[in-house]
């Protein structure tokens, strides 16, 4: 399918789609073993849109979400994949989601915590990764509780042990790696939110991209290409999203 010069300016005004990955979130990306290259639903995701704009592909990997969000945003990349969230729908045009994500509470297994709704009181420290989309809810959210940050989603749960907080919040997944390294920690039941994970481009790229790259994430959803995506990669507690 053939594009206009205008559209594909406004995807990629270097000539080059950039991609910004979080590296952050296991659930949509991480790195080979094998090759350390970068690999997962995200990265997948980007080819397959690189491919059919007919752009060359350039992958700018991050360590957290608010490194990524603020690349798309400083326009150091032209597109992304988000939890969507209103503070950053301020400046990125977001997609209907793709994937939806569980986020969750850990606690010590001593912890007199038993369920979410008992999070929220006067003395209890929950940590987040910074800039997280699970910070940006809770810091909406949490009205008696303290938060603490710690600078990474994928190092909540150290900074938790390491600083004796009550609870930390992120990704079920990732949470539940450090339940395995970690003997006498575990998960409070259900979850606390869900996670609309979409991918996104900065406001002033037109509205014309923004559909062309909502119509994309739609196709890619009803294709089946997520879902052989998340199975491809062995990614466990995600599902593909419902059309928008």
């Amino acid at each position: 399918m053939s594009h206009s010069p205008t559209l594909l300016n406004a995807f990629a005004p270097t000539g080059t789609l950039r991609a910004s990955i979080n590296l952050g979130n296991p659930i949509l990306a991480g790195t080979d073993p094998a090759t350390g290259e970068p690999r997962g639903v995200s990265i997948d995701l980007a080819h397959e849109l690189a491919r059919r704009l007919a752009l060359p592909l350039e992958l700018v990997v991050w360590d957290t979400a608010g490194k990524s969000v603020e690349a798309v945003e400083q326009g150091q990349a032209d597109v992304g994949f988000f939890a969507v969230d209103p503070k950053r729908g301020e400046h990125i045009a977001f997609t209907a989601p793709y994937v939806l994500i569980e986020g969750s509470y850990l606690v010590k297994a001593d912890s007199p915590l038993q369920g979410n709704d008992q999070v929220d009181r006067p003395g209890t420290v929950v940590t987040v990764g910074k800039g997280s989309a699970y910070d940006l809810f809770l810091t909406r959210e949490l009205k008696h509780a303290t938060i603490e940050r710690a600078p990474s989603s994928p190092a909540v749960v150290a900074h938790f042990l390491a600083h004796g907080h009550d609870v930390a919040a992120g990704v079920r997944q990732q949470l539940q790696m450090g339940v395995a390294q970690a003997p006498g920690l575990r998960l409070l039941p259900g979850r606390f939110m869900v996670i609309q994970q979409a991918m996104g481009l900065r406001r002033d790229r037109g509205e014309d991209a923004a559909r062309e790259l909502a119509a994309f994430v739609e196709d890619m959803k009803a294709s089946g290409f997520v879902a052989e995506a998340l199975a491809r990669h062995g990614i466990q507690g995600a599902s593909v999203a419902p059309e928008a």
